[in-house]
């Protein structure tokens, strides 16, 4: 690039991010440098300069450009990292590691990158480094502080970050707004519970003015010269009628926008409105208490921000980049221990509401549990005095003779917002977290699903590493609900199994608007919040009604296709399947005998097509059995042409429909494959699972 254009890039990040620097173009002077690292493909590649007022980064993939000069930099209690950085020392170093997990998309991870590590020294000769990790399609990236002078000081706070991600012009965005706090139902948000709004103009601004919650998918425009040929779409596959989002797909690039390894030693960021920034938490979050900034002792490493890239939808959904680059916290010994560790789980309260909440009820989910081989069954708020603890020591050990396992809910309360449900104040001090991990293991509790925390602020997320080192070490597992992204989590915490951090199901039973949008929202999710992390999106609805005979109130919109196909869309190592006793008589033999099969824990999994928010293909592999599953959140019937070779599947479960093409039932058939294709037509809001 001439030298011109150059430092006009980086004028223009500079003024887009920083309008308060009072900036003069300056020709490039000796002292400026420049220094870059490559993927091991060498597709991918990270340039860091310090020509400028502040120091930037680029990120480039197979020639194209994918974020322009973007600015780097924190500003902390002991000194100004914003500004005036001069690059003093680099180092490049490889790593090449292996290691195993269970509850994720992948079982064996497999991390080869290369590493730069930036020495930088602001006008006071005071030093931080910048460190990325760029493997071939993602960049991890995260600030060294070390004691400076003196070795001092020793503990610093991190007022905020100037943290920057510059995107070219014409991108479009897919993102869900950041929640004013201390608003909503009991004053219960920020939850990462709003509506995503799909290919929006970059520069529009968030629902609530707040900026945007993490993940952040974007769709960008390349240069003329990026070949379409297999930049889009998964080769081979076409649809047999062109639709007009496909039209120009292969002239499209996409980059994910997270970060990792967030625990007590800081706070959980979101991306701020555009022009985008790194933004700390709400003065608001968590009733108020807690500080929005990050205090750390020094020397401290911060988190990680991963940036995912490609010229297809693969690299985002395959993506592993969340556990790549972090370890675990503690040892796995008692969370090993537990038989069952994952599997599937019946809940009373989606359809069935509070009044379920008792002891009769329960039992009948879990023989419903029972009867469909499930490992679990889920009970809900009030258990404490709706059942009562006696009573529910009775309830554990009936279950356990029906070879399932309860998981009890709790308030993670305290004093973070008005969430009146109990068990309240049970999780929040480590006295009472003592008592209560010490009863839930005499009475073979396996699991607990805690709900409603303040917010992304570090005394949340201090919250959040004390319950599950604390239950881990009474061998229970966590479910988070109205809580923030996991970031890591399910390597760092291994009792770690998921969080809700959605707009999730229960929303489909109180709202008909939601129970609309939900094919929208389940192809939008293995695109964005469920490619870095599980989700516990909360159910597998087949109910027709939402309600408890099944006759009243508003209907579901989807397909029983659909929802089947949704246990393998969606990702989680406990899984929701919200049947109902009444499922048991009214659903086709042929759907119970396939819900009882559905496996919760992958070895492989392969994007095969989709777009976001419109429809979504993923082949997943359990041990030695492939699924791949679709749906379709179009309004009308979508035929695509798939490549299945490499996946030995024989069978098909989609919809049946009539001659007027409306839905009657599911229809197993043999799937017939021509080449290794095979031709696939999804209902709308249907769906297929090919077996």
């Amino acid at each position: 690039m001439k030298k011109q254009n150059k430092l006009m890039l980086v004028k223009k990040a500079v003024m887009g991010f920083l309008p308060f620097y009072l900036f003069t173009l300056l020709p490039l002077t000796a002292s400026a440098r420049e220094d870059a690292i490559s993927s091991p493909d060498g597709k991918l590649v990270v340039t860091v300069s310090d020509d400028g007022p502040c120091a930037t980064y680029t990120v480039k993939y197979d020639g194209q450009q994918m974020l322009l000069p973007s600015p780097l930099g924190f500003k902390a209690d002991f000194g100004d990292f914003t500004n005036s950085l001069k690059i003093k020392n680099t180092k490049t170093s490889h790593v090449d590691r292996t290691y195993e997990m269970r509850q994720v998309k992948q079982s064996k991870m497999h991390y080869v990158a290369e590493l730069l590590t930036v020495d930088f020294e602001n006008a006071k000769g005071q030093q931080m480094s910048v460190e990325f990790s760029v493997s071939n399609n993602d960049v991890a990236f995260r600030y060294h502080i070390p004691r400076q002078k003196n070795d001092n000081p020793k503990s610093a706070v991190i007022l905020n970050e100037t943290t920057a991600f510059s995107l070219p012009d014409g991108t479009t965005t897919f993102l869900t707004p950041q929640s004013k706090a201390m608003v909503g139902w009991e004053r219960t948000k920020p939850s990462y519970e709003e509506v995503y709004t799909a290919d929006a103009p970059m520069t529009a601004r968030s629902q609530y003015g707040e900026g945007y919650t993490f993940p952040c998918l974007f769709r960008l425009t390349p240069s003329p010269s990026l070949s379409r040929e297999g930049s889009g779409q998964t080769q081979g596959q076409k649809l047999s009628t062109p639709l007009p989002h496909r039209e120009g797909l292969g002239e499209s690039l996409w980059l994910l926008i997270s970060e990792t390894g967030v625990d007590s030693h800081y706070c959980g960021s979101h991306l701020s409105d555009y022009p985008y920034t790194i933004a700390f938490p709400m003065a608001g979050e968590n009733n108020g208490f807690g500080s929005t900034t990050a205090a750390i002792a020094l020397p401290a490493k911060t988190p990680w921000r991963t940036i995912t890239v490609g010229t297809s939808l693969a690299p985002i959904v395959e993506t592993t980049i969340a556990y790549d680059v972090v370890e675990p916290r503690y040892s796995v010994a008692q969370t090993s221990a537990l038989k069952p560790s994952y599997g599937r789980y019946t809940w009373s309260w989606l359809i069935w509401q509070d009044n379920s909440i008792n002891y009769d009820d329960q039992v009948k989910f879990i023989d419903l549990a029972s009867e469909m081989g499930y490992e679990f069954c889920l009970v809900d708020n009030w258990w404490d005095q709706n059942i009562g603890r006696e009573r529910m020591a009775e309830l554990s050990k009936y279950a356990q003779s029906k070879g399932v396992s309860l998981m009890l809910w709790y308030n993670s309360n305290g004093a973070e917002n008005d969430a009146p449900q109990t068990p309240r104040d049970c999780l929040n001090t480590s006295i009472a977290r003592e008592r209560e991990m010490a009863w839930l293991q005499s009475i073979g509790v396996k699991g607990i699903k805690v709900d409603f925390f303040g917010g992304d602020k570090q005394e949340t997320m201090k919250l959040y590493e004390d319950i599950l080192f604390d239950a881990n070490r009474y061998g229970i597992q966590c479910i988070f609900h109205g809580c923030t992204l996991p970031r890591g989590w399910e390597r760092m915490y291994p009792n770690f199994i998921a969080s809700e951090a959605v707009l999730a199901s229960e929303n489909v039973y109180f709202d008909e608007g939601a129970a609309r949008r939900q094919a929208f929202d389940l192809t939008m999710h293995p695109f964005c919040r469920n490619a870095v992390a599980t989700m516990d999106w909360g159910g597998v609805i087949m109910n027709k009604y939402m309600s408890k005979d099944n006759k009243s109130r508003h209907t579901r919109k989807t397909t029983d296709a659909f929802e089947i196909a949704s246990a393998f869309t969606n990702q989680t190592a406990i899984q929701c399947i919200a049947m109902q006793p009444n499922n048991l008589q009214e659903l086709p033999q042929a759907e119970l005998d396939f819900l009882k099969t559905i496996p919760t824990t992958w070895d492989e999994t392969r994007f095969i097509d989709g777009y976001p928010g419109k429809y979504v293909v993923l082949a997943r592999r359990h041990e030695d059995q492939w699924y791949v599953a679709g749906l379709n959140a179009l309004k009308e019937p979508l035929t695509l042409t798939l490549d299945l070779d490499d996946f030995d599947v024989t069978k098909q479960f989609n919809d049946k429909t009539d001659k007027k093409g409306i839905v009657t039932g599911i229809a197993i058939s043999d799937l017939k494959l021509k080449k290794g294709k095979a031709k696939i037509t999804m209902q709308p809001n249907g769906g297929f699972v090919a077996f």
